[in-house]
Formats: C-alpha cells, structure tokens, sequence
C-alpha cells in the first residue's frame, strides 16, 4: 500500500514538473513574440518622434496607420523602410539597420488594419 501511494506521488511530481516547465516555455515565447513591437516604439519614441512632431505626425500610432500591415510588410521587405519613414518625417536622422527591425515590427503591429494602438 505505502509502495502504491510512493509511486503515485512520485509520478504527480513528475507530471506537475513537467506541466511547470511548459507554462514557463510558452510564457517566454508569448513575451518573446512582443518584443520587438515594444522596443520599436521605444525607439520611436527616442529617435523618431521629434522628428515626426515637426511634420504633424502626433504619435507612433499615426506614422503607423499610414499603411497597412501588407503595405508595411512589402515595403520592409524591399528594404525601403528608412525610404518610407523619412517620406512622412523628412527631419529623421536615418537610423541603424538594427533599429530598423524593431521600428518595423512596431510599425506592422500598429498599422492600419491591426486594431492595435500604441501608447506613445
């Protein structure tokens, strides 16, 4: 009987482990997977938005909006993104292609057609 009750408890430890290990996994993916869009409008925020102001552009969530995500998404993948943003905010300094990515994720996330709006 004591054996049966050591096995089982055993076994629980064992299941609640690994049911702890997966629900830490998934929340680092679930974070991971929003990154991008928080540290681009972090820079945004740093790098772009005086710049912007000067042009009538109030916020991230309005450069954002001027596309939607398809529109966002061909222009980033024929590399005129820095093209694009200095179109709306000709005052920007170009920025490091490691900003880049993030400003387009953050861009992507906030067009348009998203439903999402930014804070900044």
């Amino acid at each position: 009987m004591i054996k049966s009750y050591e096995r089982r408890k055993k076994g629980m430890k064992k299941l609640l482990g690994a049911i702890f290990i997966a629900l830490l996994g998934l929340s680092f993916v679930s974070t991971s997977a929003f990154a991008d869009a928080a540290k681009g409008q972090k820079l945004y925020v740093r790098k772009l938005k005086k710049a912007c102001k000067k042009n009538g552009i109030e916020n991230g969530g309005v450069l954002a909006k001027k596309h939607t995500q398809a529109e966002w998404q061909s222009i980033e993948k024929a590399g005129n993104l820095q093209k694009e943003i200095n179109k709306f905010c000709p005052a920007a300094k170009p920025l490091k292609k490691r900003y880049l990515k993030n400003i387009y994720d953050f861009l992507y996330n906030f067009a348009s057609d998203s439903g999402n709006v930014p804070s900044c």
